[in-house]
């Protein structure tokens, strides 16, 4: 009993600090968007994109950026649908400049997505590339958004992205990744920067040769955290925001074998994270376990108080993380959230531990 005790309050602990911290932090402030307005390079990796990339390509048409200073790039990486000419079609007559680049050959050490990137990043004729995914809406005031924060020695500024979509499934994925991401920004307020999202980015092209580009990097499935690693490394540093202005909004994963690969993926950044980190987010992570252990020795009266505590401190997350972005938590999600966290969390640990590869745009890794 003892070491339960113990565990649910470290676990109390970490939630409650993480809930103040948040709450009380001001963020990065935004510093004055460049002037006059810098030409800017939007790079795309797509790879059967066909059903998403004309609502990802109307966003970065809305823009609030002069079109005659946005190179678009979209890199065609071997798509055996339509995404090319979905494409070409949804960006007709745009004012800027917009390229559809075939990917046939790997450059170096990279595959997939980020040999794409090494592609486009050749391609590329300015001095900043934003990056962002196929299945991504950027909001109209995206790029000025995240050029407020690229202040001389910031090579990387990482926005932010709000999985949505119209079903039960699709919302508690984004009530997931929105309250994840607010534990990220605690751990980055605290100045541990521990991660960048390759869906909403912005990387100078001089931070970004300074590491070699991706054709040097060692290849990794989290092409984005491995790129963040080599930015921190070539002595640059790093911006993480939580604003309305920089929000995206993403594509569900429509099925649960997706969400499981998706999931697997993100896993390899996870196991390189600091060995702290590591203990902290297995401490959260075994929440449910513990209170197992606890309806056993305590009875389930016991357990029913610890859980309902659980629900009431994440809703006040919930709360925060949605607020701070101008949206409104889905509070009545959270008793659904729960079961959708243990089925999650379980299919994980298997996933895990068995000696499966997983799939990610039609190609297997392991």
């Amino acid at each position: 009993m003892l070491f339960l005790t113990l565990c649910f309050t470290g676990w109390f602990a970490l939630l409650t600090a993480a809930v103040v911290l948040f709450a009380r932090a001001r963020g990065q402030q935004p510093g004055a968007v460049p002037q006059p307005l810098p030409r800017v390079s939007i790079l795309l990796a797509a790879r059967n994109e066909a059903t998403a990339i004309a609502r990802c390509l109307r966003a970065i048409r809305a823009l609030h950026y002069p079109p005659e200073l946005v190179e678009v790039l979209l890199g065609d990486d071997g798509s055996t649908d339509q995404t090319a000419a979905v494409a070409e079609a949804a960006m007709q007559g745009y004012a800027g400049l917009f390229r559809v680049v075939p990917i046939t050959e790997t450059v170096g050490t990279a595959r997939g997505k980020a040999n794409v990137l090494a592609h486009l990043s050749r391609a590329a004729t300015t001095s900043y590339f934003f990056i962002t995914d196929a299945d991504i809406a950027v909001p109209p005031t995206w790029l000025t958004g995240l050029l407020a924060h690229a202040q001389p020695g910031v090579g990387i500024v990482t926005g932010l992205t709000l999985v949505t979509g119209p079903r039960l499934f699709h919302r508690l994925q984004g009530l997931d990744w929105l309250m994840a991401l607010g534990l990220v920004q605690v751990v980055t307020d605290l100045g541990r920067p521990v991660t960048a999202m390759g869906n909403n980015m912005l990387i100078t092209r001089a931070a970004y040769e300074a590491t070699g580009g991706y054709e040097r990097l060692p290849f990794s499935v989290t092409e984005d955290f491995e790129l963040f690693k080599a930015v921190l490394r070539a002595g640059y540093s790093s911006r993480n925001l939580f604003r309305p202005e920089i929000l995206a909004e993403s594509l569900p994963m429509y099925l649960w074998r997706g969400l499981l690969h998706q999931r697997r993926r993100w896993l390899r950044g996870v196991e390189q994270l600091p060995g702290w980190l590591k203990t902290c987010l297995g401490l959260y992570g075994s929440f449910y376990l513990l209170l197992a252990g606890l309806a056993v020795v305590a009875g389930p009266l016991a357990a029913l108080g610890v859980w309902l505590g659980k629900v009431l401190l994440q809703g006040v997350l919930a709360g925060l993380c949605f607020g701070r972005v101008g949206r409104r938590a889905p509070l009545a999600l959270l008793p659904a959230f729960e079961l959708y966290t243990i089925v999650l969390t379980g299919s994980l640990v298997v996933f895990r531990l068995l000696p499966l590869s997983f799939s990610w745009k039609g190609r297997l890794y392991r």
